[in-house]
């Protein structure tokens, strides 16, 4: 199943189906998890108008922690400091795909980050920036490799990852 009408015209849609992966390329990236009290940290994204948890693709040369903390800072301003490991996500039925026509399975590690300094913003990339409660986050359109994050995210769960599939084909 391909979403076809992505909420921003011209911009990034997602592919669904079961092992959609293998037929894309892998791509690296991180996320933070930026608490202020019980409020998580959420924007909205330019390219297809969903909510996520800031983040990108992790450069070459560069580690992931590093790409967490360099992502909030040019999509909000804020300057965090990743204070630990809260998972490791992808899903293999699920495909990005950009405008150019580039398709990837996105393997991203969350991370918790702590505010050193600055107010959140927004940037090219981001079009709304808000915290948000638990309740609040749940009423949103958030992408879909962030949705099943979000209570690690807020520290109700253990650390996240994608449990293996118990029938997949040999």
């Amino acid at each position: 199943m391909t979403d076809t009408s992505p909420r921003v015209a011209g911009h990034t849609t997602h592919e669904y189906g079961e092992r959609i992966g293998a037929t894309a390329v892998l791509r690296i990236g991180a996320t933070a998890a930026v608490l202020d009290g019980d409020r998580l940290l959420l924007t909205k994204r330019s390219d297809n108008g969903e909510w996520c948890l800031p983040g990108g693709g992790t450069d070459p040369g560069e580690r992931p922690a590093e790409t967490a903390e360099r992502e909030v800072l040019e999509e909000t301003g804020l300057t965090v400091r990743v204070t630990e490991l809260l998972g490791v996500y992808s899903n293999p039925d699920v495909v990005v795909v950009y405008p150019d026509g580039n398709r990837v399975q996105v393997v991203g590690v969350l991370f918790r980050a702590e505010c050193v300094a600055g107010t959140a913003g927004l940037s090219n990339e981001v079009t709304e920036v808000g915290w948000f409660t638990a309740e609040e986050a749940a009423r949103l359109t958030l992408i879909a490799n962030h949705l099943p994050l979000l209570p690690t995210a807020y520290g109700s769960e253990e650390p996240y990852f994608n449990r293996p599939a118990r029938n997949r084909p040999e």
